[in-house]
């Protein structure tokens, strides 16, 4: 029997559904990190002065997107954005994000702070690039490798101490300095990609985890999740507060936000010159004087 085809299947679309469904009644609490994407976002269409008449959403969660939209200039040359809730954690064999989106149809897509759960992320990036109109734009965030570094690191030494063996508690997320090649691979032209890391300063490793909770950002690793004991879960809070904490008690808990923009190519868009064509010397330019060997 040959072996399956495909990429792996690092994440449970089931269990991150429930993560996310569990988690609405708590985001208000814990949506800072969507809302500072959010804003982001607003901000490049309100520097963008083109009309984007149909929109789709494949964020997270449909509010802070839309609600910052609404309150924009922006809204003016923006479409209402329609929530989609695509699966990003598909499995292969499956139809990728669901988008059930015709390929050239939309203006916009966004997608914040979901796609670092995406099984496939050149997969998923090229679905969003089909469904795009020539020249449409592609707004996206997603979490980047330094992510819980912090957290990572305690709860491993802690498992490791009470059980002989640590099993993944935290994602393995893309490192953001490849965003602008990703986007080139999946055929976006124009590809900008840059990182915002944010250091969250808490209490203690337990309201880290309650807003993790209210985010509906816990673990969502396929296979078997073997639980964390008290025991272990207190250990790791030691550890944290040891190896992490502040003078004034509390523990800082790092975010990096990779930030997504890409077009759908079209024959308007500005392109790079043909290699040899330039009727300037470097040196020239830079007003240097040329030292030759």
């Amino acid at each position: 029997m040959s072996p399956p085809s495909g990429p792996p299947v690092i994440f449970d679309s089931a269990r991150r559904q429930t993560r996310l469904e569990r988690s609405a009644a708590r985001f208000g609490d814990a949506d800072f990190l969507h809302a500072r994407t959010a804003d982001d976002a607003v901000a490049s269409l309100e520097a963008t002065l083109r009309d984007f008449p149909v929109v789709v959403d494949l964020s997270a969660h449909p509010g802070p997107f839309r609600d910052r939209l609404r309150a924009s200039l922006a809204s003016a040359r923006v479409g209402e954005p329609r929530w989609i809730g695509a699966d990003v954690a598909a499995a292969p064999g499956a139809q990728g994000l669901g988008l059930g989106l015709a390929d050239g149809s939309t203006d916009l897509i966004v997608s914040l702070m979901t796609l670092h759960w995406a099984n496939d992320l050149p997969g998923a990036l090229s679905q969003i690039r089909r469904a795009l109109k020539p020249d449409g734009l592609f707004l996206g965030t997603l979490l980047g490798a330094a992510t819980l570094k912090e957290l990572r690191a305690v709860l491993t030494e802690a498992e490791l101490e009470e059980r002989g063996g640590a099993q993944a508690r935290v994602s393995p997320f893309a490192d953001g300095y490849d965003g602008a090649a990703l986007l080139q691979r999946a055929g976006f032209a124009l590809p900008v990609c840059d990182v915002d890391r944010v250091t969250v300063r808490y209490p203690d490793l337990f309201a880290l985890i309650r807003d993790l909770r209210a985010m509906g950002e816990t673990n969502q690793l396929a296979g078997r999740v073997r639980p964390l004991t008290r025991t272990i879960v207190s250990r790791a809070a030691v550890l944290y507060a040891e190896r992490h904490g502040d003078a004034d008690g509390k523990i800082p808990a790092t975010f990096e936000i990779v930030n997504l923009a890409g077009w759908a190519p079209h024959e308007s868009q500005q392109k790079p010159l043909r290699r040899g064509s330039a009727s300037v010397r470097l040196a020239d330019a830079l007003h240097v004087r040329e030292r030759r060997e």
